[in-house]
């Protein structure tokens, strides 16, 4: 692609974000929805692949109608209440569109359907910033919405969103697909937490961001895009690898790895809100997850393919390995929650 028409979609993809955050009316936040959608579909369609122009179909078309229903929402909320102000939403039904709308822009269950068909088509950088870049300004709105929002609705949605990510990551042997339905299960956890307690549905938000960027980072530069390509990753880089395999046992929440600390700490919210029989069935959920990301780390780490080459493995060439931090952040933030529960 042309450097000048990246450096325009890159722009546009940031300004678009920047003023769905930066607004307090609803016709700004949706012109932002709009452009940031716009401006992502020339990556997604830059290679002449028939997949790839299915997924970008499929993403423009759920976002098409995404957004009208955004439109809806707030046209008829202004129309009952003389109100265009995000935080000032005041009919139930305007509100429960407005979630239905960026819960579909999100790919939380159940308007899940177009994630997975959509990130298998595209390559791995571009399913990056789909995974977390274009989850920005819907999370940002779905913030400003948390309080008006009805309780059991968004706890039924957090727990059919996990236990969806659960099952459908279970049979996938492609990369890409395992991490869609692993976004699926984590923004169930935001979802169930987001009225409860929105700072936990914002460290939860962050902590998401940096694991998924590492390992669509490790899988960038092994080049692995299916379960049988990851078999061959030890010989080519071991240390990374390696890493990759706690990155992984990170992301299912494993302790005492930084994932285990946003659940540790939504579980016992929850049961500090009196609702411990939820979180015993969020939590009997994120067994299904834990199974398909074990079963990645067994084939990376305990299924070796003969090595027939005679060229030198990659990690004998000295680059500069600029993974090192991301790797850190998803490994070891867990001794930051003594701090947190002090600020809480």
């Amino acid at each position: 692609m042309n450097p000048y028409a990246t450096s325009m979609i890159i722009s546009s993809l940031a300004i678009g974000t920047i003023t769905t955050l930066t607004s307090f009316h609803w016709i700004l936040a949706w012109i932002g929805l709009e452009i940031n959608t716009l401006a992502i579909i020339p990556l997604m369609s830059k290679n002449p692949h028939p997949r790839s122009i299915e997924a970008s179909t499929k993403y423009f078309l759920t976002q098409a109608a995404a957004s009208a229903l955004i439109l809806f929402s707030s046209t008829l909320n202004a129309w009952l209440f003389g109100e265009w102000a995000i935080n000032n939403f005041s009919n139930p039904i305007s509100t429960t569109l407005m979630l239905v709308a960026i819960l579909t822009k999100l790919g939380v269950a159940p308007f899940h359907f177009w994630l997975p068909e959509v990130l298998q088509g595209l390559s791995l950088q571009t399913g990056l910033i789909l995974s977390t870049w274009q989850k920005l300004a819907p999370m940002a709105l779905l913030l400003q919405l948390s309080q008006t929002l009805n309780l059991t609705l968004t706890l039924l949605l957090g727990l059919i969103s996990t236990l969806v990510g659960g099952w459908g990551g279970i049979n996938q042997t492609q990369t890409r697909k395992i991490l869609a339905f692993s976004s699926i299960a984590h923004l169930g956890w935001m979802v169930a937490v987001l009225k409860l307690s929105p700072e936990l549905y914002l460290l939860s938000f962050s902590l998401y961001i940096i694991m998924t960027s590492t390992l669509f980072y490790v899988f960038l530069t092994l080049n692995s895009k299916n379960m049988m390509q990851l078999t061959t990753s030890w010989p080519k880089i071991p240390a990374l690898t390696a890493f990759s395999l706690l990155s992984l046992l990170s992301l299912s929440g494993l302790p005492p790895l930084t994932g285990f600390l946003p659940k540790w700490l939504i579980a016992q919210e929850l049961i500090k809100q009196n609702l411990p029989l939820f979180a015993l069935l969020i939590l009997m959920s994120t067994l299904l997850s834990l199974f398909f990301y074990l079963r990645l780390t067994y084939i990376i780490s305990l299924t070796l393919a003969p090595n027939s080459s005679y060229s030198l493995p990659l990690w004998l060439n000295k680059k500069k390995n600029y993974l090192s931090m991301p790797l850190l952040l998803t490994l070891c933030l867990l001794p930051i929650s003594p701090s947190f529960f002090i600020t809480t």
